[in-house]
């Protein structure tokens, strides 16, 4: 199974219902998600799944990953991957934020290497891009929301930045790219 990280902030839930809703329920990973988000918000698990096949989870400590199915980085904790499961922290915020998108990445890039893609889309800080060129680094698929679309445009210019190498693609283009790099399962 492979892993898919997305991270955004500003605007993120417009782009997150763009991308999650375009995925179909059979991809071959796992998605895990971390958005900047208030500490007391808890619709946006509600609000994507309305709009996405894939089941759409508010992760738990220690919990197993399954492929086709999107875990949510709770409101003020990061979101720590392994192989296989997840973790969360209260750990001191990075980047000013909790959930951050570089803690994400930079454990994914350790779990899982050159079978991670990474995403970066819309958001008002550069969190993110440290770890989005961990994951490019070890072989992953570096994907970024083209800046010039994106309801801000900070976070994916400073991942490009970060990754001059890294797909630029149109939020439309992005569920496309991920099902041709972690391919899909079968129907049983």
């Amino acid at each position: 199974m492979k892993l898919v990280a997305i991270g955004c902030s500003w605007g993120g839930l417009a782009a997150l219902t763009t991308v999650l809703g375009g995925l179909p329920e059979e991809l071959d990973a796992a998605v895990v998600v971390a958005q900047h988000r208030a500490t007391d918000e808890s619709l946006l698990g509600s609000l994507l799944q309305r709009e996405t096949a894939l089941p759409v989870h508010e992760a738990v400590d220690k919990q197993a990953l399954e492929p086709g199915a999107v875990y949510l980085a709770p409101p003020d904790y990061h979101l720590l991957v392994e192989r296989g499961w997840i973790a969360l922290s209260t750990e001191a915020p990075v980047q000013f934020a909790r959930p951050s998108l570089d803690v994400l990445f930079e454990t994914a890039a350790d779990a899982y290497g050159a079978d991670c893609a990474a995403v970066v889309m819309t958001g008002a800080s550069d969190d993110g891009a440290a770890g989005f060129a961990e994951i490019a680094g070890r072989g992953g698929v570096a994907i970024v929301q083209d800046p010039a679309e994106a309801e801000r445009s900070e976070m994916p210019a400073a991942a490009l930045a970060a990754v001059p190498a890294a797909t630029v693609l149109p939020l439309s283009a992005i569920p496309q790219a991920l099902v041709e790099v972690c391919g899909t399962r079968s129907r049983v």
